[in-house]
Formats: C-alpha cells, structure tokens, sequence
C-alpha cells in the first residue's frame, strides 16, 4: 500500500521535474533574408555612415522591448525617392523577461549598427518591412531583421 502511494506522489512530481529541465525548443526568429530578397521589398536602399543611435525602452507584455532610431548620413541612394542628406531608420529588439519559457517568436533585428559605421540599409517607408505592414505615417523601418548590410572598407 505505501509503494502505490508513494508512486502516485513521487511519478507526477518526477514528471514536472523532467518537464522543467528538458531543453526548451528555439525561438522561432524571423529567418534572415537574402540581399536580393531585401531589394525586392524595399522601398529605399541607402548607403550610408551612422552618425547618432537614438534608443527608448518599454515593457510589452513579458517582452522589453528596445526602439531604436539610427541618423544616417546619407552617401548614395541605390533605390527610392524622397530621400534626404540625413535619414533617421528604425528598428528594434525585444528580450522576454517572463516566468515561463519564451513562446515562439522573434527577438527583432540583428547585426546593429554601430556608430561611424557605413552600411548598406534596406528600408520600406508605409509598406510591409519583412515583419508586418509598418505604422504607414511616413518613417523608414529597416526590412527584415538583417536589413544592415555592412560595408567592406576601401
């Protein structure tokens, strides 16, 4: 009698353990796209030097979430008009910061700018941007979540 108590105490809690320490799947993160894939959603390519990073963060949720906007001097336009000498791009990162496993999801943009670099940018301005339609109110969103192309320097 005290075996089959033990056993129906002991086997859901093993259960739960072995449940919590299993390795949880990946994240599912945006799957990176090809330069030619870029060109072809974009609604501006810019060469361009970055100049400033400007970045604010807010709780979503269990996400936080970093926006980030990046002053790009602006060396060539390679597609797009309307563009200007300084362009300000968006993008942004998120870290789950809740008690349960992350869900399947993205985690936002890779391979960041840093500052005086000069990067090729794939941007679209009120179209979809590799994650969803954008804000449509006229800012330039980096496409995809490697919409930075770095440059070889010369």
């Amino acid at each position: 009698m005290r075996t089959i108590v033990a056993t129906a105490i002991l086997a859901p809690c093993l259960a739960v353990s072995l449940a919590l320490a299993w390795p949880q799947p990946a994240a599912a993160e945006k799957a990176l796209m090809s330069p030619k894939a870029m060109l072809k959603i974009s609604t501006h390519v810019v060469i361009g030097k970055v100049r400033r990073i400007y970045t604010t963060q807010e709780t979503e949720g269990n996400w936080k979430v970093t926006r980030y906007a990046a002053e790009v001097r602006v060396e060539k336009v390679e597609k797009g008009e309307g563009t200007h000498k300084t362009m300000f791009v968006r993008y942004w990162t998120r870290r789950w910061g809740g008690r349960t496993p992350m869900p399947p999801s993205t985690t936002g943009h890779t391979g960041l700018p840093k500052l005086n670099e000069t990067l090729r940018v794939y941007l679209a301005k009120d179209s979809y941007n590799g994650f969803g339609k954008g804000d449509n109110d006229g800012g330039f969103d980096v496409i995809g979540s490697n919409g930075f192309e770095r440059l070889k320097k010369k």
